[in-house]
């Protein structure tokens, strides 16, 4: 298996997205962010995952991330994933969700060319993880990852997207503690 865009190792901080099967606009309902959000929570305190940044968007999310406890990003983002990929399923089965049919047919769907056999498949086989090597290249991707709902047009400053760090950089309300850094 190829290591590239992988996390494997425990002392970097690395820039990961998760991405949801064919793009598929997931996190539009809010009881599917909280999914996210809640599931972070408990990484952030039984898995031993730090947080510097991240913005949950539609159909992906997006963190400057590291791993302590001699834990690798890989072992949390594969628990991450298959944690919340069986409470987006079971939202979109037990909650009112209008797109219900459209979406358990689409996860569906995505699994005929597992080898496992597998019911619903929510995100992207593996993850992108980038080691963040240097504080200009840690800027560039908090800017990016902050600026990701400005740039689709969600709303018109980087702070005021609710399910973003951005808020915590600007000392707002939020739901989710991130470390801060004071790069800014």
């Amino acid at each position: 298996m190829s290591t590239k865009y992988k996390a494997p190792t425990t002392e970097e901080a690395y820039f990961v997205t998760l991405t949801t099967v064919g793009w598929v606009d997931v996190f539009t309902r809010l009881n599917q962010k909280y999914n996210i959000i809640d599931s972070l929570q408990y990484c952030q305190k039984h898995k031993g995952l730090e947080i510097y940044a991240y913005c949950l968007m539609p159909s992906h999310l997006h963190m400057v991330c590291k791993a302590t406890d001699g834990v690798i990003v890989a072992d949390i983002m594969r628990y991450l994933k298959k944690f919340t990929a069986k409470k987006i399923v079971a939202s979109v089965i037990d909650e009112p969700e209008s797109r219900k049919e459209w979406l358990l047919k689409f996860f569906h769907d995505a699994c005929e060319h597992l080898k496992r056999p597998q019911q619903f498949k929510v995100w992207q086989d593996g993850y992108h993880a980038e080691i963040v090597q240097s504080n200009w290249f840690l800027k560039q991707k908090i800017h990016y990852i902050h600026n990701n709902p400005v740039v689709e047009k969600i709303v018109a400053n980087p702070e005021d997207y609710y399910f973003s760090s951005a808020r915590n950089y600007a000392e707002l309300d939020n739901d989710l503690e991130v470390i801060l850094l004071d790069l800014f």
